[in-house]
C-alpha cells in the first residue's frame, strides 16, 4: 500500500519522499520526519522510561533512518521497515546500561506456570502506563515478545542474551505487572 501526504497542492508518495531525502531534498527530509515521528515517538515511549529518553531513542532512531535510506529495498512497509530501525535502536539504547540476570531451568519453569488472566480487565491506557513503570531490562523484553511478537530466540539474539534469559525477563514482568494490577484492584474495592 502506497501512503501519500498532502504537501499543499500535491501529494507525496512514499517512494518519492525516499527519492527527495536520498537526493538531499530537505522539505522531503523534514517531510519523513512529519510523517513517522509520530508513530516512532509511540515506539520509543514504550522502550524508554520517560519522555527525555524516548526523545533521545527518536532522535538517534531518525539518524539511523536518514543515514540507511539508501538500503530499503521496498519488500514489506516503509513504516515496518522505519519501526525496526526504532526497535532496534531502543534495544541498543538499553542493552548499554541493562544488566539482566539468568534464571535456573526450574525457575523459569515454575514462572511460566502463573495464571495471567489479571490483564483480560485491564484498560490499554492503565497497562500501557504500569509497563513504562518497569525496569528498563523487564519493559523492553515485554515488548518485543508481547507487543512486537519477536519469538525468545530473537529476543537473545537482539540483546545478547540467553533464551533462557528472555523467557525468565518476561516472567518476572508478568508478575511485576499481575501484582501492580492486583493491588490496584484491591484498592478500588
Amino acid at each position: 500500500m502506497q501512503l501519500r501526504m498532502n504537501t499543499g497542492n500535491h501529494t507525496v508518495s512514499d517512494s518519492d519522499l525516499i527519492r527527495g531525502c536520498l537526493d538531499g531534498d530537505s522539505k522531503m527530509q523534514e517531510l519523513l520526519y512529519q510523517r513517522f515521528s509520530p508513530k516512532m515517538y509511540a515506539v520509543c515511549m514504550r522502550y524508554s522510561g520517560n519522555a527525555e529518553d524516548a526523545q533521545d531513542i527518536l532522535q538517534e532512531g531518525f539518524i539511523k533512518v536518514y543515514k540507511n535510506l539508501g538500503k530499503f529495498r521496498g519488500e514489506g512497509s516503509f513504516e515496518g521497515w522505519i519501526r525496526r530501525i526504532f526497535v532496534n535502536t531502543a534495544i541498543e539504547h538499553y542493552r548499554k546500561s541493562v544488566h539482566l540476570y539468568p534464571v535456573t531451568e526450574s525457575q523459569e519453569r515454575s514462572m511460566e506456570d502463573k495464571d495471567w488472566s489479571t490483564f483480560d480487565h485491564l484498560a490499554l491506557k492503565d497497562l500501557v502506563k504500569i509497563i513504562r513503570d518497569l525496569s528498563p531490562g523487564y519493559r523492553t523484553v515485554f515488548n518485543l515478545y508481547v507487543v512486537e511478537g519477536y519469538t525468545h530466540r530473537e529476543i537473545a539474539e537482539m540483546m545478547g542474551i540467553s533464551e533462557g534469559t528472555s523467557k525468565s525477563q518476561l516472567a518476572r514482568a508478568k508478575t511485576i505487572l499481575q501484582n501492580v494490577i492486583l493491588k490496584q484492584q484491591k484498592q478500588k474495592h
